[in-house]
């Protein structure tokens, strides 16, 4: 089982900034597929996507997130990072970080469904 612990989450005002990091203790951290998802406040287990990044280093970002986020992965120290800048209230929610072993399409990096390893999640809340 990959273990995944989120962090970096907290209070932060509306333009701020945050970097939430996801450690792992897997040995084959290069070989995963990895995501960031948000469960927005109040919605329950349905997160929906932030970010994500390949095995090449092929990122994908949706819409909300494209230009404000950036995803990277460290594959010397097991990490997965998600900047994000220009926060907004509408961001707020709990985010998780996502792994799986199997490469995913491009095309289906974004999808929930593709992963298969999830952390406990880290909370963000933007002020207005």
């Amino acid at each position: 089982e990959v273990q995944l612990v989120e962090s970096g989450g907290g209070l932060v005002q509306a333009g701020g900034s945050l970097i939430l990091s996801c450690a792992t203790d897997g040995s084959s951290f290069s070989t995963y597929a990895l995501g960031w998802f948000r469960e927005a406040p109040g919605k329950g287990r349905d997160e929906v996507a932030v970010a994500a990044v390949d095995v090449d280093g092929y990122t994908a970002y949706t819409f909300s997130a494209r230009g404000r986020f950036t995803i990277s992965r460290d594959n010397a120290d097991n990490i997965l990072y998600l900047q994000m800048n220009g926060l907004k209230p509408e961001d707020s929610g709990m985010y998780y970080c996502a792994a799986d072993e199997t490469p995913a399409p491009r095309s289906q990096l974004l999808q929930r469904s593709e992963y298969t390893h999830w952390g406990q999640g880290t909370q963000v809340t933007v002020s207005s």
